[in-house]
């Protein structure tokens, strides 16, 4: 059941799920899940593989029907979505341009202030395939925030992008939230980096084994026994760099870092 909440104060969630279960094939997916996302919050969910991460994303945005509990969002809410994997003919000529089109019809001047935001304005003519990692998943970025969302939801937003692409754009996401003030769901496996710039994690298990700040939860015994103490650690480390390191781009532009990294458009 999906339901609107009344007018909203800016403490209320703009989208939430209450005591989530989802069942496929006979078996529960997740179960007991409690997640919300408010304005200017970075959400990001970890969790082993199977562990129900897309499906809560998607039963928070409506897309699934929950066999108990319900989804609740702000009226008329905007949101901007990138998906773990897109239907994407690769065999068809598709510019970047066309690719910001394919969700709905935007003004020409929404699409570029989009790809200028993502690094990549001089990229609108370009072939698809001819993109790399990092350059693609700035591209899909680029379509979630062309409608200017109050609430983004990315899942394993840096696939097929190498190390220093990951972090480039971590950094990009993380100067979104600030300039549109939007709610971020993010999904991903890539603990020791993403949580850095995150607010809440909520570690998931077909249910919520953890919740709390970055550092909280990574000191949990059931954190350390998903992911292990080496987790820990490197989160540590990325997190004095990430302090200290002042010459680092913090405007998530990656200077074609990611060339490399291996094309996982799929």
């Amino acid at each position: 059941m999906e339901i609107t909440l009344p007018s909203p104060s800016a403490a209320e969630p703009l989208a939430a799920v209450e005591n989530l279960g989802v069942r496929l094939g006979g078996r529960w997916i997740v179960r007991h899940v409690d997640l919300a996302v408010r304005p200017g919050e970075i959400v990001t969910v970890i969790g082993p593989n199977g562990g129900g991460k897309t499906t809560t994303a998607k039963a928070l945005l409506g897309l699934i029907s929950p066999a108990e509990g319900r989804s609740v969002h702000r009226p008329g809410l905007r949101v901007g979505y990138v998906p773990q994997k897109l239907a994407i003919d690769w065999t068809l000529p598709m510019t970047v341009g066309r690719l910001m089109q394919l969700t709905g019809r935007h003004p020409r001047a929404a699409i570029d202030a989009a790809l200028g935001e993502v690094g990549i304005p001089h990229l609108a003519g370009t072939p698809i395939q001819a993109l790399s990692g990092g350059e693609f998943q700035r591209a899909l970025l680029a379509r979630a925030i062309v409608r200017r969302p109050e609430l983004l939801v990315l899942d394993e937003p840096v696939q097929g992008v190498d190390f220093a692409g990951e972090l480039a754009l971590y950094e990009l996401i993380g100067t979104i939230r600030d300039r549109l003030g939007c709610g971020v769901l993010l999904i991903s496996h890539d603990l020791h980096i993403v949580m850095a710039r995150t607010d809440t994690v909520v570690c998931l298990e077909g249910g919520v084994s953890c919740r709390g700040a970055p550092h909280a939860v990574t000191e949990s015994p059931q954190y350390q026994r998903l992911f292990g103490p080496r987790a820990a650690a490197a989160l540590a480390v990325y997190a004095h760099e990430h302090h200290h390191d002042h010459g680092q781009d913090h405007h998530g532009h990656d200077h074609g870092h990611d060339h490399d990294a291996e094309h996982h458009h799929g």
